[in-house]
């Protein structure tokens, strides 16, 4: 099984493809869309849109698991989550993906086994259960793979956060 793990923002957006193959899981891509804070809304959500759309028809993901936004003091930030989160919500859709959603407390938990866990430590277990050796991953990026295991984990134990 293949999952597409993303981290939405209209700033930076984490994506990830993560493939289950005999139990064993392992990272075909991951990267971060990167978008101008001085250009319009509407362009930012569009390259979301396309960079999306390219990934989905370039490895063929089996569904899309997204981080959802829990909680933000930020209504700013809250609101662009959002419309980032429509955009890839209707990437999906276009695409006949099923789509799965997270929050951070459940990402955190079932990749590091407790949901305060730090961004530095949910990087440290992304890299430990992938094998990814001596590499920086971006913060965004190791959140879409840390998604897409969290959907691996649930699918495959059936557990309900």
């Amino acid at each position: 099984m293949r999952v597409l793990g993303i981290d939405p923002g209209t700033a930076t957006t984490g994506i990830a493809i993560v493939e289950e193959k005999s139990g064993n899981l392992n990272a075909i891509y991951y990267s971060c869309i990167k978008t101008l804070s001085n250009i319009p809304i509407s362009y930012r959500l569009d390259k979301i849109f396309k960079n999306i759309n390219s990934i989905i028809l370039e490895f063929s993901p089996d569904c899309l698991a997204v981080e959802e936004l829990f909680f933000s003091d930020n209504v700013k930030t809250a609101l662009s989550v959002g419309q980032a989160t429509g955009v890839i919500l209707l990437t999906a859709s276009q695409n006949n993906l099923e789509v799965y959603k997270y929050t951070p407390l459940q990402v955190k938990k079932a990749v590091v086994g407790f949901g305060n866990a730090s961004k530095k430590q949910v990087q440290y277990m992304v890299k430990a259960i992938l094998k990814i050796k001596d590499e920086k991953i971006e913060d965004d990026a190791a959140d879409a793979l840390a998604t897409a295991i969290c959907h691996l984990n649930w699918k495959r134990n059936k557990r309900i956060f």
